[in-house]
């Protein structure tokens, strides 16, 4: 099928209008309109209902939306694949980990899967909604993840278990922090209510939460494996009676488009998970 009537179909749903589709490929509105009877001939459907108000999709229109961007996808793939000779013999392998993941388990990971020669690796560090979008439209190959979300194209696995424990600075527990760790936790925080969240500082990243923590006091919840070492060494200390909260890793990859190696990618990010005893700030 021409690549053209897959970007075409594509562009009309962005902009909303033949005619605007048609400035934006910088062809006439007639082209536009003969190439989406074109692709709706060949798909035997109707992709979309014209309007004064614009072009909106049918339900076949929508179904065919992650096909097209597939097509795209697959084709843009092909062309770096032909245009790089040098790296051809390559099997490109890209990666993706939630902002509050990309240390030091990106990190390690990465460092193992360098070992493997005959591997292209690319990185993505992104939101969970980004991940999971790219994932399903090919642009990435597997993701690590704290929230499991079962689609039919995707193979969702957990690779390790955390906990999310309630500390405090031992010399000045105050004020409250409050780590965004996904709406799962929000949610299971809520009926616990360890302390009001909407009035305490809010954080976006663990990370910068400990190092406030750590350098003018506050209390809030954070993972087992990072804050252990600062219980040992005194500087921290866990709240009593507080409830604690599972956070567990998935690893999310695409069902049926995966690099031959991938049994190979996966074993290595188990032995990163299971080495790694204690993480950095």
């Amino acid at each position: 099928m021409d690549i053209e009537l897959a970007k075409t179909f594509l562009e009309i749903m962005q902009s909303g209008t033949f005619a605007r589709a048609a400035e934006r490929l910088h062809v006439t509105q007639t082209t536009i309109t003969a190439r989406i009877h074109s692709l709706e001939a060949n798909l035997n459907c109707t992709l979309f209902i014209r309007n004064r108000g614009g072009a909106r999709l049918t339900p076949e229109g929508e179904r065919f939306v992650r096909y097209a961007k597939e097509m795209i996808a697959s084709w843009q793939a092909a062309q770096e694949v032909c245009c790089s000779p040098l790296t051809e013999s390559k099997t490109t392998l890209s990666l993706g980990a939630e902002n509050s993941l990309w240390n030091p388990i990106m990190v390690e990971w990465l460092i193992q899967l360098a070992e493997f020669e005959q591997l292209q690796l690319h990185s993505q560090v992104d939101n969970t909604d980004a991940l999971y979008d790219a994932i399903r439209t090919l642009r990435l190959d597997a993701a690590v993840v704290h929230s499991a979300r079962y689609y039919p194209d995707l193979n969702i696995e957990q690779v390790a278990e955390e906990k999310l424990i309630h500390v405090a600075s031992v010399h000045t527990p105050e004020p409250n922090l409050y780590i965004d760790w996904g709406e799962e936790f929000a949610q299971q925080f809520d009926r616990c209510l360890p302390f009001n969240r909407q009035t305490a500082m809010q954080f976006s990243l663990g990370p910068m939460a400990l190092k406030v923590m750590l350098k003018q006091g506050g209390n809030g919840y954070f993972r087992t494996r990072v804050v252990d070492q600062y219980l040992q060494q005194g500087h921290l200390k866990r709240v009593p009676n507080a409830p604690e909260f599972s956070y567990p890793i998935y690893l999310v990859s695409h069902r049926g488009h995966l690099p031959k190696e991938f049994n190979q990618v996966k074993h290595r990010l188990k032995r990163v998970l299971k080495s790694s005893n204690q993480w950095p700030v």
